[in-house]
């Protein structure tokens, strides 16, 4: 059997699973105090991006997996716990493939001797600021912001994630929460420079937030306020956030939610493709719980510090909807970008795109 069609039935039958189950069920496998549970996520994409050149522009046209996702998760006793993930993302874009890019995602143990000191091991996000540790079964809008991503390529992480260690714990009847990682990063070639460490500090004013990854949007059925912190640094490389998050629960099912967040780039001498750079995202969202719809806004802008890098210079502006058919389990989102650069011969560009969404988990 081709590896293409062998692709489409696997990844077609990930989607119909759990349609055919109610939503409040869960496939667990139990044997003593051994549990394992299975999940996916499937997000199917229509993109239309505008060229940015300074020549004719046409638009690219793609149909694609944005993320084909196998979850797998479970406790061996009461204090060990694992988590495994593999992907295979944008899947079918152009150059067009379909038999390529299988990633694994997630790979971690977890121990958890006492709440205040639970250590990780393995392939994980990085502890570095909200949205990097946000699941993207719940954003707001379409997908991680540009701004986010910044260092994924210079510092070798796969995804946002990197292998390594982390320490967590919960303090002050769970709501303050700390993540401190020590991580492979970029090695040279004979593995000798120092490794990436990485720390996070979260206080949640309402509900206590202890989940590996974080909720964007809940849909009015959790209240979060979140303000947190965060560092990434390897040899001179030096990045720190700052944000703000809110879900808060109104009318009686809506919700009014979104998050504001700052991140400061510099690559120094260590990753001269990261200039000194001042980075900002905002999102903002209203779920209108009796038409199951969700609007939302989002801008981010790159600043860059040094005259000779002005020509990045960037803004991006976007507004969509969400549709929820059944929850996070089955949504559609269609979504409009416009990119103004500020300082540079390259044009304004549009994008289009529209989501379709399957989770399980």
């Amino acid at each position: 059997m081709k590896t293409s069609r062998l692709v489409f039935i696997l990844v077609s039958a990930l989607l119909a699973w759990p349609l055919a189950s109610p939503a409040s069920a869960q496939f667990v496998i139990r044997n003593g105090d051994a549990s394992i549970k299975f999940g996916m996520l499937g997000q199917f994409w229509g993109d239309w991006t505008q060229d940015s050149t300074a020549g004719p522009q046409g638009y690219q046209q793609n149909l694609y997996l944005r993320r084909a996702r196998f979850i797998m998760g479970g406790d061996i006793g009461d204090n060990i716990s694992f988590f495994f993930e593999t992907d295979d993302p944008k899947l079918g874009i152009n150059p067009k493939s379909l038999g390529s890019g299988f990633i694994l995602q997630d790979a971690f143990m977890e121990w958890k001797p006492d709440h205040r000191f639970i250590v990780s091991g393995g392939l994980m996000l990085v502890p570095f600021s909200r949205q990097t540790l946000q699941s993207p079964s719940s954003y707001y809008t379409l997908d991680v912001s540009a701004i986010t991503t910044v260092a994924n390529t210079a510092t070798q992480s796969s995804v946002l994630r990197d292998a390594g260690f982390q320490a967590k714990g919960y303090f002050l009847n769970d709501k303050l929460q700390y993540r401190w990682g020590l991580f492979d990063g970029e090695r040279d070639s004979n593995g000798h420079n120092s490794p990436r460490t990485t720390g996070y500090l979260q206080y949640d004013f309402f509900s206590p937030e202890k989940v590996y990854v974080f909720t964007g949007t809940a849909l009015g059925k959790q209240k979060i306020l979140a303000v947190d912190g965060g560092f990434d640094r390897q040899g001179a490389y030096r990045a720190y956030s700052a944000n703000v998050a809110a879900a808060l629960p109104v009318r009686g099912g809506d919700e009014i939610g979104g998050q504001f967040q700052y991140i400061y780039y510099d690559g120094r001498q260590k990753f001269l493709t990261i200039p000194e750079q001042n980075d900002y995202l905002l999102e903002a969202a209203y779920y209108i719980h009796r038409a199951k719809l969700q609007p939302f806004a989002k801008y981010d802008a790159q600043n860059f510090v040094a005259d000779q890098n002005s020509a990045k210079d960037i803004d991006r502006y976007g507004a969509g909807a969400n549709y929820y058919i059944r929850g996070q389990n089955l949504k559609w989102t269609v979504q409009y970008l416009k990119a103004l650069p500020r300082n540079s011969p390259l044009k304004p560009s549009n994008e289009f795109s529209v989501q379709f969404q399957v989770f399980y988990y």
